[in-house]
């Protein structure tokens, strides 16, 4: 993680991570971020589940 400035204290491990699918290659995955891409096909092509 990149900060410019005062020390940003975040706990990543208190982040839930969504579920997605990737709509090219209907990989299942979770992910974090506003930008997800699929750990299989690399795709941005990814739709969020709940």
């Amino acid at each position: 993680m990149c900060s410019v400035g005062d020390v940003t204290n975040v706990d990543v491990s208190r982040l839930t991570p969504n579920e997605y699918e990737c709509l090219d290659c209907n990989n299942k995955f979770k992910g974090l971020g506003r930008r997800v891409t699929c750990p299989s096909c690399k795709s941005s092509n990814v739709k969020k589940l709940n």
